[in-house]
């Protein structure tokens, strides 16, 4: 199995070697609390902010940072055109000597403490801050961020109307970096942990590449196990559709609403899908132009932007209901991690 430092060379070298200089049209917000995880907060509000206006909250990868992310994915430009803010959660060095968020972390991913605290905290900050809807927060991420989506969408479901995870894997299948590396390579594992479900959970999309070769395309599959078992939905999907690169399956409710997505691009490998034609981001590393904009196309899932009228390109599926879900009860987990990874500057 590949060390650590292995898969983060490979990614540093799918990266392009030295770190990318783009437009940073963020800025830091202060003053949340609580902040237990040292997670730095950046927001991007545009002109026309609407009146009571939607949140989406962004989580980057291993090796980028929060302009980074935005740059490629285009989120704060469809932002500016939509009248929605993106909050960018970024990680900081010290946390993670890579810039990748926690996510098999065991005081990282519980719902109080580490990084998934702070990231909902920085979250309430933006929404008293700024008269956001409170039912209209949405997340997403890639990779390592994508992993922490679904941690957030599993420890604080109730601040959520529907995630988003690219390339990203299960929540709490992995503790400690051996078996992360495991997990992202395929092995597959038992649940660490189990999400609570509730009433109202939030929508989920799954998107991946099936020429993954950094987080392997059965996390897709077991992505969609997990949140279908939260959803007490059948194994078969109601809806299937495809395109030229592209599947989309959906498992709904009894009124038809989407509840868990799955979208594949066929050989697509480790990236967030985009479509540099479209205006909405921009090709480079991690960003993939594969004629298919993942953000236009989630943002049509949350209602965010009008439908696709391009036949070659997926009707949104419609929002479901929102009301608020309770907290989830963790079990336990086991927190220990071998002191050499420490040593190296790969975990805290």
């Amino acid at each position: 199995m590949p060390s650590i430092s292995t898969t983060i060379a490979n990614l540093s070298r799918m990266r392009g070697g030295g770190p990318e200089t783009v437009p940073d049209r963020l800025h830091d917000i202060a003053g949340f609390a609580s902040d237990p995880g040292n997670v730095r907060g950046r927001l991007y509000l545009p002109a026309g902010l609407r009146p009571n206006a939607a949140l989406v909250v962004a989580l980057h990868g291993c090796t980028q940072d929060a302009a980074v992310y935005d740059h490629g994915t285009g989120w704060s430009t469809l932002a500016e055109r939509q009248g929605f803010a993106v909050l960018f959660p970024e990680q900081r060095r010290a946390n993670n000597a890579n810039l990748c968020f926690n996510w098999f972390e065991a005081g990282d991913i519980a719902r109080t403490g580490g990084e998934a605290e702070s990231i909902a905290a920085m979250i309430d900050h933006v929404v008293a801050e700024h008269a956001i809807d409170p039912a209209r927060i949405f997340i997403t991420g890639l990779s390592a961020g994508g992993a922490m989506t679904a941690v957030m969408l599993a420890t604080h479901p109730e601040k959520f109307a529907a995630g988003a995870i690219i390339g990203g894997l299960p929540y709490g299948t992995a503790i400690g970096v051996r078996a992360a590396l495991e997990r992202m390579r395929g092995t597959a594992a038992t649940d660490t942990l189990a999400i609570a479900a509730g009433a109202r959970m939030p929508r989920v999309a799954i998107w991946h590449g099936t020429a993954d070769p950094t987080v392997v395309i059965a996390n897709s599959d077991a992505l969609v196990d997990q949140w279908r078992r939260v959803h007490a939905l059948p194994a078969q999907p109601h809806a299937e559709q495809g395109g030229r690169n592209w599947s989309h399956r959906a498992w709904c409710d009894a009124q038809g609403h989407a509840l868990v997505e799955e979208w594949r691009i066929a050989g697509m490998g480790h990236g967030v899908p985009i479509d540099p034609m479209s205006g909405i981001g921009v090709a480079g590393p991690f960003m993939l132009d594969v004629g298919l904009s993942s953000t236009l196309e989630i943002a049509r899932g949350w209602g965010l932007v009008a439908p696709a009228i391009d036949a070659d390109t997926p009707p949104p599926a419609r929002p479901a209901p929102v009301s608020p879900a309770p907290a989830p009860a963790l079990g336990r987990v086991q927190a220990t991690i071998e002191q050499a990874l420490r040593t190296a500057g790969l975990m805290r």
